[in-house]
């Protein structure tokens, strides 16, 4: 299993509008996809960044579901948020694989 983490870092004149739009709207997207297993939506609270820090992790059952997604979906999914939250938002993305 396979954990797709995307943490994000949100100025705090946005940040409930873009959690809202994670809970309401790009969450749900890429759940349709059919690719990853489950998902959880944290808020870093020691985040040594300006603004608000989150990180939404998905996981994944295998290495094809994850590049399936990466190939098909991120593409859209992530030039929609990059649209919605130019200059507001920057996001980076870790692939981690379950060792216990």
């Amino acid at each position: 299993m396979l954990l797709y983490n995307v943490t994000s870092i949100i100025e705090d004149a946005s940040a409930d509008r873009w959690l809202q739009w994670m809970q309401d709207i790009h969450i749900p997207q890429v759940m349709a996809t059919g690719m990853f297993v489950s998902h959880r939506l944290l808020k870093v609270l020691d985040s040594p960044n300006d603004g608000v820090t989150y990180c939404a992790q998905y996981v994944a059952d295998s290495m094809e579901d994850y590049q399936t997604y990466q190939q098909q979906f991120a593409p859209n999914l992530q030039a929609e948020a990059a649209e919605l939250f130019a200059n507001q938002a920057v996001s980076f993305r870790t692939l981690m694989e379950y060792v216990a």
